[in-house]
């Protein structure tokens, strides 16, 4: 890959962006890696956490500017032209919902500037740990336009909904420590270093967990986020009906007896109805 290097161990996947020098900026090559990444581990089945971390100063300042005068064309002089731009952005927020979807949590690891689209990427994480010099910044207002992938949905469902327009609508950078007293972040660490170790022990304790209720566990987050507490218990129950394993709950508490790991079976692969012969 281009922009990511990808590495698999103890059933963690490490996800990292790999432009330093172009502070990881997002353009069409970054959108189509990372689709490809997602669907694969979402396939696969064999990890059971992503983190995903960055490399160099900032953990990535957004989307390349040069991509809209190249690679993007927006065209607002047609009706259809710009009814057009509608699926664009859809085909570009569906890579970043892959995270919200995926069968797996997923964990950032945030140092530096985490702007524009990087907000919109790291709103859609489960768990977000980041560096005590790293900011947020909805950049987008800043050169004229709506931030337009995700940030402005999923930041109201994090963060107090005062902070989330004072940040849209100013373009003002929120620093670590003020992230970490409003909720958008989990915790805060001394250096980047101590950020990605923290995110990787996160991402082991949670795969020594049965995969299955993990992935329950995400689903019904989620499913409670968005609705409400009546339709989420309905919800619930379904979901534990489908789910229950004597065996798993039976094997965790006794590995947790025995001081040992437990052993679970791992989430089944998929297989796209469209590969079928």
């Amino acid at each position: 890959m281009n922009c990511f290097t990808l590495s698999q161990s103890e059933h963690i996947a490490h996800l990292v962006l790999n432009r330093p020098e172009a502070m990881n900026t997002m353009n069409p090559v970054f959108w189509r890696e990372l689709d490809e990444v997602l669907s694969t581990l979402h396939r696969e089945g064999r990890a059971r956490a992503l983190v995903i971390s960055s490399t160099g100063k900032h953990f990535s300042a957004g989307m390349a500017l040069e991509t809209f005068g190249g690679a993007i064309t927006m065209d607002d002089q047609s009706p259809e032209g710009r009814a057009a731009i509608f699926d664009l952005l859809s085909d570009m927020q569906a890579t970043f919902s892959r995270l919200e979807s995926l069968r797996i949590p997923v964990i950032a690891a945030i140092q530096g500037g985490c702007v524009g689209g990087a907000v919109d990427l790291v709103t859609a994480c489960c768990i977000r740990y980041a560096s005590a010099e790293a900011f947020f910044c909805i950049q987008e207002i800043n050169i004229g336009m709506v931030a337009d992938v995700g940030t402005l949905q999923r930041l109201p469902k994090l963060i107090p909904l005062g902070l989330v327009k004072e940040l849209a609508y100013t373009g003002r950078r929120l620093g670590a420590a003020r992230a970490l007293s409003c909720g958008l972040v989990n915790e805060v660490f001394d250096s980047a270093e101590a950020t990605l170790e923290a995110a990787l022990q996160c991402a082991r304790e949670i795969a020594a967990k049965p995969p299955v209720a993990i992935w329950g566990s995400k689903q019904a987050i989620h499913y409670a986020r968005d609705h409400s507490v009546d339709d989420s218990l309905r919800q619930m129950g379904w979901l534990q009906g489908a789910i229950w394993s004597n065996a798993h709950v039976g094997e965790a508490v006794l590995s947790q007896k025995q001081k040992r790991s437990g052993e679970f079976t791992p989430l089944s692969p998929l297989t796209s109805f469209r590969d079928l012969p």
